[in-house]
């Protein structure tokens, strides 16, 4: 069997290619993924930082602790407490110390200046011999004006310029009296000890040239202080844990390119696999003729799918290992992943890929295999020249059962929680079990399909649009196997663009709907203070309502095992918030929110209005709140609100003002400008904060979705090009016969063109249908969540994948066709299969 399976690659050499091409490049694109996340299990080991040079360092406890059945569980403060400055002062009895304060500041042109590339900060200039960082020009500030500034890569700024820099207390101008080269984790400008406590009197840690132990007796027990020496001092550098948290991110972004890569390829391949085999259904026919048994037929396909199994699927983990490292470089440098992002020496991604594509081969062509052994040597041949019985029941049972699983999902998922529908993670997998259910259907819905949209083209004088109509009703494996690409193509195109648009479409209605604020301040990163300055201007202004707000975050033990951290909103008060919001509230009032009490949404486990809930609030106090309204879930954004006392430590990174009526507008614009020019701050109306916040997404997740298109689009391209060039080559003998009957090479060549264009529009209509589901769904889950917005469909993407699909289809079946036909069309007739 295997020298007879050789023998038969040899002389169908274009169908073997062409499965060999869509393997190797399937089992590529797992293992590139594979390497890839494998490379996101494991960040850097790092050391201390910012304080590699302190001994010791004393700051705030920053985790909440809670013994429960199953163990203790952590979770991280959002405000850690500040130190006491009395306890400062003891510290000092033990040796020489140096407090620390952070706070946000901003130079106009930073990157120009200074060659920021993080967000700068605030230091006293006491605390920089603690990482250290040296003096490359210039001295150390001596006097409230003076500052000390690092720089990175192109920064133009030298001792003795004058900069402005915006503090909490608002714009100044600033003498640069010296210049440290930057740390790299965090770009800074330093001032006096002085001037530093009086811009930030917080102290946020204290460093002690002493010793631990001492350190510890001399807090005791029940301080709220955290001692940290030797490598624990690396908790007390800026984002400690921004390489994990990093790789969290990509993580998700490779784990959902994995997964839909793995989706694409087992499906495409398999695909293949199967056509190749259905293609040569005479062949079988005249082997059973001359004796073969229907196990010597099905062996002999194995041995044909085993061979091209094992050397594709050695070629893909070539091509994985190739292109891992260059997709790792190409995700650092659009800011997806670390500028340190590389891939690993891990084995493992390419067995898994090298095992799936070989299965995937095997079982590709075990139906196929069964039905061609099992078939009748007269019936095959039979067969060979019309599709016939392309959609036996235990096909269409299955794909009755994915479809109703598809649907059965979203439709629970809808019933039971509304707003999971809206979750990256379930509309990016959501439309697979539909996709698959919409190709396995696919034989028995492209026949009425393609003879409705070649309605009125068979119609038209010629017979190019009747002989399409019929050729694609008679060759129905051909033209299932070539809308399956253009299926997964359009679905995925139009449901993870359309998807993301949508929501994002109805987050901004769903802002607008709740803003009643008239003008909007916010800081653009939160927990970034925006200036006192500004925040006592706005307060002065007359006419207006202000109410200001403050990131935090609260913590709750849920059905005593589990730590859930919300983040939350502070707020002057609860009258205020109903001045300048309109949030949903489905119980209580806003306007009831107090320092005793908690606004909570529809998540959370206790949503009865005057219950008590225990909660650790940002700093770790805990606290037994009273719920006083409880909001719907909406699209996600409403979140948790509480009053500013319950929020200590933390500044204003948002003002929301609403114009009395009646008031003058134009002097209270004026004036809050005046204000925020003073300040560095911009003030934006409502629409324009919503317009510059809404609804678009960040760029990485962008540029994320654009890269899971892309691998599907790219490789389902390649398939659809490579299964068209597999079906015009087995169609010499028809396409000869059509040139005996009088046709011009040129009448064959549109005819197999028109052919490719109306199997593209027929795969894309299935894909639309797939698609138009997930967004009903959607549009379904957000009217559920009382969010009221339309339904966005990507059409320039959606058509620039159905154009691209059509020319690949239109070159791939017209090119090998213009190829057979330079052959005299008597010796083409005469070929076999």
């Amino acid at each position: 069997m295997l020298s007879l399976a050789l023998r038969g690659m040899r002389t169908r050499w274009v169908t073997f290619v062409g499965s060999f091409v869509a393997l190797a490049l399937g089992v590529g694109l797992i293992a590139t993924t594979g390497l890839a996340l494998a490379a996101t299990f494991d960040a850097p080991e790092r050391g201390t930082e910012r304080f590699a040079e302190a001994r010791v360092v004393v700051q705030g406890t920053d985790e909440v602790k809670a013994d429960t059945p199953i163990g203790v569980r952590t979770s991280t403060l959002t405000n850690p407490r500040a130190v006491p400055q009395k306890l400062a002062a003891e510290l000092a009895t033990l040796g020489p110390v140096a407090e620390d304060r952070t706070f946000p500041v901003s130079v106009p042109d930073a990157d120009r200046r200074v060659g920021a590339d993080t967000t700068l900060v605030g230091h006293s200039w006491a605390i920089a011999a603690a990482t250290p960082y040296r003096l490359a020009s210039g001295r150390a500030p001596t006097s409230p004006g003076e500052v000390v500034v690092t720089t990175g890569p192109g920064a133009r700024v030298r001792a003795g310029d004058r900069i402005q820099v915006v503090t909490p207390e608002g714009a100044g101008t600033r003498t640069v009296v010296g210049t440290v080269p930057a740390a790299g984790f965090e770009s800074a400008v330093f001032f006096t000890a002085a001037e530093a406590a009086r811009l930030s009197p917080r102290i946020d840690r204290v460093t002690v040239d002493a010793d631990p132990a001492a350190v510890r007796a001399a807090l005791g027990t029940g301080s709220g202080m955290t001692v940290l020496a030797g490598d624990d001092r690396r908790r007390a550098d800026p984002d400690p844990d921004r390489d994990k948290e990093a790789l969290v991110s990509v993580n998700a972004l490779l784990g959902t390119a994995a997964g839909i890569t793995a989706f694409v390829s087992v499906f495409v391949v398999a695909s293949t696999f199967t056509f190749a085999v259905a293609q040569r259904r005479r062949e079988f026919g005249l082997l059973r003729m001359a004796g073969a048994t229907p196990g010597q037929v099905r062996r002999m396909v194995y041995a044909e799918a085993l061979v091209i199994g094992v050397l594709a699927s050695g070629a893909g983990c070539r091509l994985g290992r190739w292109a891992a490292p260059r997709l790792a470089s190409w995700m650092s440098g659009e800011g997806l992943a670390p500028t340190w992002f590389r891939i690993g020496e891990q084995a493992w991604p390419l067995h898994v890929a090298f095992w799936t594509g070989l299965t995937v081969a095997l079982c590709g062509v075990v139906v196929a295999s069964f039905r061609a052994g099992r078939t009748g040597p007269t019936a095959a041949l039979r067969e060979s020249a019309v599709d016939s019985g392309t959609m036996p029941w235990s096909r269409l049972l299955v794909a009755a059962a994915v479809l109703l699983t598809g649907l059965g999902l979203l439709v629970t998922a809808l019933v039971d929680n509304p707003g999971d529908v809206l979750k990256r993670k379930t509309y990016i997998t959501q439309p697979m079990l539909l996709i698959v259910a919409m190709a396995l259907l696919a034989p028995l819905l492209v026949r009425p399909l393609t003879r409705l949209l070649t309605w009125l083209p068979a119609r038209l004088p010629g017979a190019v649009g009747m002989l399409a109509r019929e050729n694609a009703a008679a060759g129905v494996r051909r033209t299932a196997a070539v809308a399956a690409p253009v299926i997964i193509t359009v679905a995925l195109a139009c449901s993870l663009m359309g998807t993301t648009a949508t929501i994002n479409e109805a987050k901004a209605a769903e802002a607008r709907t709740q803003m009643r604020a008239d003008y909007v301040v916010s800081s653009g990163d939160a927990g970034r203070a925006l200036p006192d300055g500004f925040v006592r201007a706005a307060r002065d202004v007359p006419g207006v309502t202000v109410s200001t707000s403050r990131s935090t975050g609260v913590t709750v033990l849920e059905e005593g095992t589990a730590l859930v951290r919300s983040e939350a909103r502070a707020v002057d008060s609860g009258t205020d918030l109903s001045a300048v919001s309109r949030l949903p509230v489905v119980a209580g009032r806003l306007a009831d929110l107090d320092d005793d009490s908690i606004v909570v949404n529809e998540e959370w486990l206790t949503t009865r209005v005057g219950d008590r809930v225990p909660v650790w609030l940002g700093d770790g106090r805990k606290a037994n709140l009273r719920i006083a309204a409880v909001l719907g879930i909406g699209t996600g954004n409403n979140g948790v609100y509480l009053t500013a006392r319950n929020a200590a430590g933390t500044g204003v990174d948002r003002v929301d003002i609403k114009v009395a009526a009646g008031a003058d507008r134009a002097a209270v614009d004026r004036r809050l400008r005046a204000a925020a020019g003073a300040s560095g701050v911009e003030v934006l109306g409502a629409g324009q904060w919503i317009e510059a916040h809404y609804p678009r997404s960040s760029e990485s997740t962008r540029l994320g979705l654009l890269m899971i298109l892309a691998i599907a689009l790219v490789y389902t391209g390649i398939a659809l090009a490579n299964t068209l060039v597999m079906a015009t080559t087995d169609r010499v003998r028809d396409l000869a016969a059509l040139r005996l009957t009088g046709a011009t090479k040129t009448q064959v060549l549109r005819l197999v063109a028109v052919e490719s264009v109306m199997v593209v529009v027929a795969g894309a209509v299935l894909g639309a249908a797939v698609s138009a589901v997930n967004l009903l769904g959607v549009r379904t889950a957000l009217g559920l969540l009382d969010v009221h917005s339309t339904i966005v469909v990507p059409w320039p993407t959606v058509g620039a994948v159905i154009a691209a699909s059509a020319f690949l289809a239109v070159l791939a079946a017209t090119l090998p066709a213009s190829l057979a036909l330079r052959t005299r069309p008597v010796e083409l007739a005469g070929m076999r299969a």
